[in-house]
Formats: structure tokens, C-alpha cells, sequence
């Protein structure tokens, strides 16, 4: 490779995000692109590039020298190369590029450049994946086993660990902690997501919650008056007691929820 010609555009995104949300810089690299290129052409990135009416060749992967190096080839014959990032973000790659490019003389440009950003939240996605692969055929046969019921220990213990930590003022035992707890709300939603005849799902549980809080805020969400700490407990209280009532006048006292 001689001269300097070329450009390599690394486009990264976050497998959390739809993934034909890219910002305006990410679109305008591909469609400047004289060739885009991905490892594999399933993934759901590369289905929205191609989609768009881009189309995207495969590049097989091999270690990763060689494939950086192929990468750069690329670049310096087609003079716009865009590389589409894989969901596992491609370890090693970025690595390999630097070494390639630091030992040419006139190396094509490299630039990186963001197409998605996570969200605030979006890791609880990798928690429900997760969730998911354990409980799933082929994964944990542990994980397979449980049951709402053998599972309730767990739940008790994690709690009480986490109180611990929060006693102990160790901010980072206390995330760890809260992980557990959060361990306990996935599974659970998980188990309930394959119930025969009344199941739910996680979607379910954070709907459910997200609707409570709006209906029990409504000096936030609504027009209501509590500007004390003391006012909204009361207000807290008198909204709960009316649903229960409710609950009970449609399906009996047995529907009444705590």
C-alpha cells in the first residue's frame, strides 16, 4: 500500500438501541461510503443499513492482524470504506488497526465515528438477555429448575444482604447487593413469563410499577397539591387505600393487593 489515499470509518453502535436510530453523522458516512463492510451480513445493524437501500458486503473475519490489515487494504482501494461495529464490539480490532496503520508510511485515515449511544437504563436489557440465555434450552439446569416458590429464599437473603451493606456504608458492596436483588425480580419475571395459563413477563412488572408511581405521584405527574414529605406519605396512603377498594368491588376481597 503506497501513497496516501483512502479512508477507514469505524462505525460504532450500542447493540441496546433500535438499530436504525444512528445519528446524522452515522448516516452520512454511509452514504458517502464507496463500500461498507461487515463481518456478517444477520446482524440487525446490517439489516437497517441494507434496508435503507445501502448495501453492505461481507468481510470475513480471521485473527485480528490480518483482518485489520484487510480492513485498510480496503480503504486505500476504494478511497471511502465504512466498517460496520459488531454487537460484541469487535475486541482487538481498534488494537490491530494502530499497529497496521503505524507501520505504513502514507496509511489510509482512520476515523471512529459514534452511531448510538446507550441510554440510562439500557444494561437492564443485558440483564434481561441474560436472564433469558440461563433459563432457556441449553443453558443453566439449574437456572431451569426453579420455581417461583424455590426461589422466595434467595429473595429473602439477597435482601437482607443488601441491608447489610447499606449498614456498612460500602458503596460498592451496596451496588453488588442491589445487583442480587435485581437478580431476584429478573428470574422471578423470567419463571412467571412461562406460566401455562396467567403468565407476565418483565415488561409486565416494570409496567406495572411505572403506572403505580405515576398514579401515586400526582403532585408530580397531575395537578394535585403535596409540597411535605409528611403530604405525600398521607397522599401515598389515601390513593392506595382507594385502590384496594376498587380492586375489591370488581373481584371480591381475595383481589385486594398489599
Amino acid at each position: 500500500m503506497t501513497g496516501a489515499r483512502g479512508r477507514l470509518t469505524l462505525l460504532v453502535t450500542s447493540p441496546r438501541v433500535a438499530p436504525g436510530l444512528l445519528t446524522r453523522d452515522a448516516w452520512t458516512a454511509l452514504g458517502s461510503a464507496a463500500v461498507v463492510h461487515a463481518v456478517a451480513l444477520d446482524e440487525p445493524l446490517v439489516e437497517a443499513v441494507t434496508e435503507s437501500g445501502i448495501p453492505v458486503l461481507p468481510l470475513d473475519p480471521d485473527t485480528p492482524v490480518p483482518y485489520a490489515a484487510r480492513l485498510l487494504v480496503a480503504a486505500a482501494a476504494a478511497a471511502e470504506v465504512v466498517w460496520l461495529g459488531s454487537a460484541d464490539g469487535d475486541p482487538g480490532l481498534t488494537d490491530a488497526i494502530a499497529s497496521e496503520v503505524s507501520r505504513l508510511p502514507e496509511p489510509p485515515e482512520v476515523e471512529v465515528v459514534v452511531g448510538s449511544w446507550d441510554v440510562p437504563g439500557a444494561r437492564l436489557l443485558d440483564v434481561v438477555a441474560v436472564m433469558d440465555r440461563l433459563r432457556s434450552p441449553g443453558g443453566c439446569p439449574w437456572d431451569a429448575e426453579q420455581t417461583h416458590e424455590s426461589l422466595l429464599p434467595y429473595l429473602h437473603e439477597e435482601a437482607g444482604e443488601y441491608e447489610d451493606a447499606v449498614r456498612s456504608g460500602d458503596r460498592r458492596q451496596m451496588a453488588e447487593e442491589l445487583g442480587d436483588v435485581l437478580l431476584q425480580v429478573a428470574f422471578h419475571a423470567r419463571v412467571a413469563q412461562e406460566h401455562g395459563t396467567a403468565p407476565f413477563d418483565i415488561d409486565d412488572v416494570a409496567g406495572h410499577l411505572v403506572d403505580k408511581l405515576v398514579r401515586r405521584h400526582p403532585h408530580v405527574f397531575a395537578d394535585a397539591d403535596a409540597s411535605t414529605p409528611g403530604e405525600v406519605e398521607e397522599q401515598w396512603a389515601r390513593i392506595k387505600a382507594q385502590e384496594k377498594a376498587a380492586a375489591a368491588d370488581r373481584s371480591g376481597p381475595s383481589a385486594a393487593r398489599p
